[in-house]
C-alpha cells in the first residue's frame, strides 16, 4: 500500500508564511486521477490539462482569451488587458492592447450589436500589430462606414 501524507498547507521551509511547493529546477507538477495523470504543470510555468474527452490535453495558457473588450462607439465600457480605445473617425476604431501579444499573428473575434440597425463589423483600415487591431464598421452593404455599439473583441494568441 501506497503511503499518503494529509495536510492542510505547505509551509517553505523558511518560517516566512508563503504557502506552496517548493520543486527543483527541472521537476514538474502532476495532478493524477486514479494513476492517470490529468494536470501538468513544468518548471517555466507551462500547464496542461486533460480535455474534455479525457484523451487529449490542451495548454491552458493558449487556451485562455488574453485580451477583451467591450466598447460603444470608441468609448471602452469594461475590458481585460486593454490600455484604450481610440476613435478615428466614422466606424474607424483601434483598440489597443495592454500587456502586448508576441506578435501580429494572433486572431481578433469581433461581436457587434447596434441599436435599431443593422451592420458588419470587419477587421479594417487598420494594421493588425503586437500592440494594436484595427476596427471598422460598416452598413450592412459593406458599402459604407458607421459608428458602432455594443461592439465587443476578443484576443487570442501568444503573449509577448
Amino acid at each position: 500500500m501506497a503511503s499518503e501524507i494529509k495536510v492542510d498547507t505547505i509551509v517553505n521551509a523558511g518560517g516566512d508564511n508563503d504557502t506552496g511547493i517548493d520543486l527543483a529546477t527541472n521537476d514538474q507538477i502532476l495532478l493524477k486521477v486514479a494513476n492517470a495523470t490529468r494536470l501538468t504543470m513544468n518548471s517555466t510555468g507551462q500547464t496542461t490539462i486533460v480535455g474534455e474527452g479525457g484523451t487529449t490535453t490542451t495548454s491552458v495558457q493558449q487556451g485562455l482569451c488574453k485580451a477583451w473588450c467591450r466598447f460603444d462607439d470608441g468609448s471602452s465600457s469594461d475590458s481585460f488587458n486593454i490600455a484604450s480605445v481610440t476613435d478615428h473617425g466614422t466606424g474607424d476604431y483601434q483598440v489597443f492592447i495592454a500587456n502586448d501579444m508576441a506578435n501580429a499573428t494572433y486572431t481578433a473575434s469581433l461581436m457587434f450589436g447596434e441599436n435599431g440597425g443593422s451592420g458588419v463589423l470587419r477587421i479594417g483600415n487598420r494594421d493588425i500589430a503586437a500592440g494594436s487591431v484595427g476596427v471598422v464598421g460598416t452598413n450592412g452593404a459593406m458599402s459604407s462606414a458607421q459608428d458602432v455599439n455594443r461592439c465587443g473583441i476578443d484576443v487570442s494568441g501568444d503573449l509577448a
